[in-house]
């Protein structure tokens, strides 16, 4: 019983650190709110459901068409402290979230960014970035992890949906969480060591360019954050990562003409 007690404390210690060091009460619309790091949905986060969607398509989504998709895959290739770390981001599976990600690469968003959180102890677990207000290098450490990115051409914090596709599944699912949809399989992109996923704060739809590597197997987020890609090589570059090491560059090498940007 000891060791099970200590499992769980463990899990949600590690839960609770990723969501604390970033959440913002900015709340744009009834199913987005800013960007952070992640968490286990509780009750009071289900009124997000607003607006009924069907599971398996993304039509109904306000804002879905606005959005960049990946059409197949794409290669990144992030550069920290002068070390590669090659990622194979999954269009086909997650297209709005990898389509995202790869427009921001485009954008050089990622670029001298921070890494803001990482947590090795009490287990291995993430090392995340991505917030766009590190680019400012007097903006006070302790505060990143509470952006994201802001389109210009809107003026507005870009956010996308939740975005998790079933296993043999046709269409992945969007703003819902498994548990929320009723979801027993696992997913098509799971939470295995070197995935790439995004951060979110407790609404299922407040991603916008955070991101965070799994240094370990962490199935137990598996339905609950969407995972895009992983890292093919350079782990041993990503497990190096200090809290406060910034990006050098990120490029897309492969696949930048599957990246469809609506104009």
């Amino acid at each position: 019983m000891r060791l099970k007690v200590t499992k769980f404390l463990v899990t949600f210690l590690m839960v609770a650190a990723l969501m604390l060091g970033g959440c913002s009460t900015q709340q744009v619309s009834s199913s987005t709110s800013s960007p952070a790091g992640t968490a286990t949905e509780t009750s009071n986060t289900t009124t997000t459901e607003a607006t009924p969607v069907p599971e398996t398509t993304s039509e109904s989504i306000p804002g879905m068409s606005n959005l960049p998709r990946l059409e197949g895959k794409a290669t990144v290739v992030m550069t920290v402290k002068g070390s590669p770390i090659t990622i194979e981001v999954d269009g086909t599976n997650a297209p709005i979230t990898a389509g995202n990600f790869v427009d921001l690469v485009q954008k050089g968003v990622y670029d001298g960014l921070a890494f803001h959180r990482v947590v090795r102890e009490p287990q291995p677990f993430v090392v995340q970035g991505g917030d766009p207000q590190g680019k400012d290098p007097k903006f006070p450490a302790g505060r990143l992890g509470t952006g994201g990115y802001i389109d210009p051409k809107t003026g507005s914090e870009r956010y996308i949906p939740l975005e998790i596709k079933p296993k043999g599944a046709d269409q992945p699912i969007y703003s819902k969480t498994f548990e929320m949809a009723g979801v027993t399989t696992s997913p098509e992109l799971t939470h295995k060591q070197g995935a790439i996923a995004m951060a979110r704060s407790q609404m299922p739809d407040s991603a916008s360019s955070q991101f965070y590597f799994a240094l370990a197997d962490l199935g137990f987020l598996d339905g609950n954050y969407a995972v895009f890609g992983y890292v093919t090589q350079g782990f041993d570059v990503v497990n190096k990562i200090q809290q406060g090491d910034r990006i050098d560059s990120a490029k897309v090498t492969q696949g930048a003409e599957n990246l469809k940007v609506p104009q």
